[in-house]
């Protein structure tokens, strides 16, 4: 019998592993197991979730920590969402200093692979916009709706919708109207228990407390990161890059709600945040090849501009190009509608992107193949 393979799923900004009965890497974790199954190699898949915004050596320190304790013997496969990915580079890379025992770091020698899911490896100018007062309050908002409607049922998501539609305007929460943002946190905790409040209440207060990965992965800090950090020869790097439609390009929806114009208004709103483009510190110089299969997979001409809403296309992509395509930022883990099965497959925000369960199956495919190579 074959080693079991340790998959360690690290997510991103405003990430999670469970949260109010939702599971951020759900999804992907049974893709991962169906596959390994299929293939006739033991897997285990566990979630490493450091606190949701804190400092990028705070993450690193926790994920070395964490699979030092739980890791078998048998390869190791690193796949980090978002700010997941640069987690992984960074406890990876010959040069960090987290400050733990060099026994901690040992199993980093056993690392066959590190995938990145839409990563923002030379940053994104969201994160800049977040560092603001009124983009902090913003990110505070953003993060409880996330939660919120990812963990809501289909009947519940009709209501919800009716409420968030007599809010206000996107205009007046991207201005930080601190009163408008109070009055959503508070209409957001109602649709949840009691004890799924509490838990959430937790979630954002480390939000409150640490928001170091913002400052530290702005396109000005993660041109420092690439300067500093090196990746390790032994390890087989790849990455997962996507694209959503410009704004103003997408329609609506598949199915008209309040809840998806309103929905599709604020991803527009983030998406044209994380398209200004910083005139000093640009992205990923890619190959002809590379730029022309981006350009075929995601449907659009790529360039600076081009984003999954939160990260830039061209800020993901790092080492081997795995998968692209069109997504969105959360679509990678699984989160888009499904009308088959619109109670599993719950949607984050509309963007039009049209990724669905036959583009999530490939791109498993692919990610599952990259981690098996040696065999």
């Amino acid at each position: 019998m074959s080693d079991v393979h340790h998959v360690y799923l690290i997510p991103g900004m405003f990430g999670f592993a469970n949260l109010a009965g939702y599971d951020y890497f759900g999804h992907v974790r049974h893709a991962l197991e169906r596959r390994y199954a299929d293939a006739g190699v033991p897997v285990s898949v566990q979630v490493v979730a450091p606190p949701p915004t804190a400092s990028l050596r705070h993450r690193a320190r926790l994920l070395a920590r964490a699979v030092h304790r739980s890791a078998g013997p048998g390869p190791i496969h690193l796949v980090g969402h978002s700010t997941g990915g640069i987690d992984v580079r960074l406890v990876l890379s010959s040069t960090r200093n987290l400050r733990v025992q060099d026994e901690e770091l040992r199993w980093t020698e056993r690392v066959a692979s590190a995938v990145s899911l839409n990563a923002p490896h030379y940053g994104t100018p969201l994160a800049t916009y977040f560092t603001t007062l009124a983009g902090a309050r913003v990110l505070y908002a953003l993060s409880l709706l996330t939660v919120v409607s990812l963990s809501l049922s289909e009947p519940s998501l009709a209501i919800f919708s009716r409420v968030l539609a007599g809010l206000g305007s996107i205009d007046q929460v991207f201005g930080g109207d601190l009163r408008m943002i109070s009055r959503a946190t508070d209409v957001l905790l109602r649709f949840v228990d009691r004890d799924g409040r509490n838990t959430i209440q937790a979630y954002l207060n480390k939000i409150r407390l640490d928001q170091g990965a913002l400052i530290q992965t702005t396109p000005e800090a993660m041109d420092l990161f690439n300067a500093a950090t090196q990746d390790r020869s032994a390890v087989r790097y790849g990455s997962i890059v996507t694209g959503a439609p410009p704004p103003g390009t997408a329609a609506l929806a598949r199915r008209f709600s309040p809840y998806n114009a309103f929905s599709a208004a604020l991803f527009a709103t983030i998406q044209r945040f994380t398209a200004q483009r910083h005139q000093r510190y640009g992205y990923a110089s890619v190959s002809p090849e590379v730029q022309d299969r981006l350009s075929r997979a995601i449907g659009s001409d790529v360039n600076e501009r081009t984003s999954d809403g939160v990260v830039p296309t061209l800020s993901m992509v790092w080492d081997r190009l795995l998968w692209c395509g069109a997504a969105d930022h959360l679509d990678v883990l699984g989160h888009f509608y499904d009308e088959f099965r619109p109670t599993r497959h719950v949607d984050w925000l509309t963007s039009g992107a049209d990724f669905g369960r036959p583009q999530f199956w490939r791109m498993m495919d692919t990610l599952v193949r990259f981690q098996l190579e040696t065999l």
